[in-house]
């Protein structure tokens, strides 16, 4: 089995409130769910790497550890600098991201082949209109009294 996961991250701000965005669709890319998470102050990156591992987790979650140990998952994502990262083609500087590449890393302990491929924001719509609905959401909720 396959699957596409589609993930973005975003903060108003940079650093200001952040959220993510996830889709876990199909080898033929339709949708099977949708994830959206508000993650509070982070920056840009954050949010990117946060949204990986949100989607990892979800993944495990629906599928189980003995399921996602066949499958082949492919993670699409519109940051070149997070993708290269996780490639092994950039290295990173920032100690708080070296966190998060290290969490995902030791997530992937328990999965089968895990792909990380950039792809143009224009093919990333689906993970990033939820990332900006939720932060309209919790900007909302938000009140001076």
């Amino acid at each position: 089995m396959k699957l596409i996961i589609y993930t973005d991250g975003g903060a108003r701000g940079n650093p200001g409130p952040a959220a993510t965005g996830v889709v876990i669709a199909g080898e033929n890319s339709e949708p099977i769910k949708k994830y959206s998470e508000y993650l509070g102050e982070k920056t840009n990156n954050e949010a990117e790497y946060q949204a990986i591992i949100f989607a990892l987790k979800k993944v495990k979650a629906l599928y189980g550890k003995d399921k996602i140990k066949a499958m082949k998952i492919e993670v699409r994502s519109d940051s070149e600098l997070i993708v290269r990262q996780l490639n092994h083609q950039y290295k990173i500087e920032e100690e708080h991201l070296q966190k998060l590449f290290m969490k995902i890393w030791n997530m992937l302990i328990g999965f089968g082949e895990v792909k990380f491929v950039h792809i143009p924001r224009e093919e990333n719509k689906e993970a990033d209109n939820p990332v900006y609905e939720c932060l309209d959401g919790e900007m909302g909720k938000k009140t001076l009294f």
